[in-house]
C-alpha cells in the first residue's frame, strides 16, 4: 500500500467527482461515478446497495480511479488524478459516509441520504498500489 501525499490527499479531500473502474464478469470495464473520502492511508466511498461495482470488486479487488481537479497544471495540461488499488468491501456504515461526504460535495447543511432509514449498504475501502496523472503527484 503506497502512502497518500498531502497533494493526493488534497485531490481525494476536494469537491471532485471520481470514476471509479471495475472489472465486470466477462472482463470488461464497468465505471461508476462515485464520491469518495479518505480514512488512514485507504480512500472509501459508499454505495447504499449491492450495485455492480460492489459485486465486481467482490469478485475482483482490482480497481482504478480517476479525477480530476479542474484545474491547470504548471504544463497548462488539466490536472487530474488516477489511483491503481486494491479494493475490499465492507457491509454496513453508507449512510454515515454519505452524510460526511455530502458536507463536501453538496455542502454544510444537507442531509443526505435524503430519506428516513436508509439501508446500511455497503463501504468500499481502496488501498492505493500506485499513483500517476498530471499534477504534483508527479513530480
Amino acid at each position: 500500500m503506497t502512502e497518500l501525499s498531502a497533494s493526493v490527499r488534497s485531490v481525494l479531500e476536494g469537491p471532485y467527482l471520481a470514476h471509479l473502474v471495475t472489472t465486470n464478469a466477462d472482463g470488461s470495464p464497468q465505471v461508476s461515478i462515485v464520491w469518495v473520502g479518505v480514512e488512514g492511508d485507504e480512500i472509501v466511498a459508499a454505495h447504499l446497495g449491492r450495485w455492480q461495482k460492489v459485486a465486481n470488486i467482490e469478485r475482483d479487488a482490482r480497481v482504478a480511479l480517476s479525477i480530476e481537479t479542474g484545474r491547470a497544471g504548471p504544463n497548462g495540461l488539466d490536472e487530474y488524478l488516477v489511483v491503481y488499488g486494491t479494493a475490499r468491501v465492507e457491509q454496513g456504515g453508507a449512510p454515515e459516509l454519505l452524510q460526511r461526504l455530502a458536507h463536501t460535495y453538496l455542502g454544510p447543511e444537507v442531509r443526505f441520504p435524503p430519506m428516513d432509514d436508509p439501508p446500511a449498504g455497503f463501504v468500499t475501502h481502496i488501498a492505493v498500489d500506485r499513483v500517476s496523472g498530471n499534477g504534483e503527484w508527479e513530480r
